[in-house]
């Protein structure tokens, strides 16, 4: 299914890198989709692409596509309350993506469950993204989609992974950062605010072990798996209308999140493939945001 690119404008309000401060950011990458049908991806795979399988370990040893990597996003994360976002080290994040092969001049396909799963796809494509990969895209309808399309499959080790080669500079453009988002919430409609959290969490319920309920002020209710048909994202004009009902259009900003920015980051990659010029996760979520005094970090 064919979806409009990102549109690569000025940020509609600003953020702080979530980088260190001396590293130089780099050209502003290729207007490249974030989201690819699974016919697209065979393609880019045949000409060298690499695929990342988001999937559990287990269910990657049950049967991968054959050449997949699996990997899971918290390799990628920060520790203790801060470990939705993204690691602080980028010799650490470096080191990761050499591991997996991964290199700022290969595209890069990543596959997940979308039926049960987190959206751990979407997390991986906005993580390469945010350090800077012109060319990563998830595959709509995950890894069953891709083997229906006649990928092969295997249950053999993926063998020994030629290292990549990646340098890291952090895009600050799909990122927020906490004093951003205070800032932001300090002027009431300046954006919309999306919770992709299930409807119990947004009312205020702590399944997933935030130190306090509820949701941010303003936030609009839109579970990440409203986004989601049968057999991958649902027609782009459902999208559109699911999204306009929440107040979240393409040509305002758009701040995501959830409980540690893995919900939300899948939500990203579908704002930017549906052509969304300002949309944001914030990735410590409510892991972070629950922890502090309720005068500063207010919940509803």
């Amino acid at each position: 299914m064919s979806r409009a690119h990102n549109l690569l404008i000025l940020p509609l309000f600003l953020v702080a890198a979530c980088g260190s401060p001396e590293a130089a950011p780099p050209p502003p990458p290729a207007a490249t989709p974030w989201i690819v049908s699974p016919a697209d991806a065979r393609a880019a795979l045949a000409a060298g692409a690499t695929l990342l399988d988001a999937r559990p370990a287990d269910a990657y040893a049950a049967g991968h596509v054959t050449g997949a990597r699996q990997v899971d996003w918290q390799r990628f994360a920060a520790e203790g309350p801060q470990q939705g976002d993204l690691h602080p080290d980028d010799a650490h994040l470096a080191a990761v993506l050499a591991g997996l092969g991964v290199r700022a001049d290969r595209p890069v396909r990543v596959v997940g469950d979308p039926v049960h799963g987190w959206g751990e796809d979407g997390r991986l494509v906005w993580t390469l993204r945010t350090l800077g990969h012109p060319d990563a895209a998830l595959v709509d309808g995950g890894h069953p989609a891709l083997v229906a399309a006649g990928a092969p499959l295997s249950t053999a080790d993926a063998g020994p992974i030629p290292p990549g080669s990646f340098t890291i500079h952090r895009d600050p453009r799909w990122s927020i950062t906490t004093p951003a988002l205070q800032t932001l919430l300090a002027k009431p409609g300046a954006a919309t605010i999306l919770d992709a959290r299930e409807p119990r969490e947004y009312a205020g319920e702590t399944p997933y072990g935030e130190a306090r309920g509820g949701h941010l002020p303003g936030a609009k209710p839109l579970h990440f798996q409203a986004l989601i048909g049968p057999t991958g994202l649902k027609p782009r004009a459902e999208l559109l209308a699911l999204l306009q009902a929440q107040g979240a259009t393409p040509d305002r900003p758009v701040v995501v999140y959830c409980t540690g920015g893995v919900r939300s980051a899948w939500l990203v990659a579908v704002l930017h493939d549906l052509g969304f010029r300002d949309a944001r996760n914030y990735a410590p979520s409510m892991w972070a945001w629950s922890q502090g005094a309720p005068a500063d970090f207010p919940l509803e």
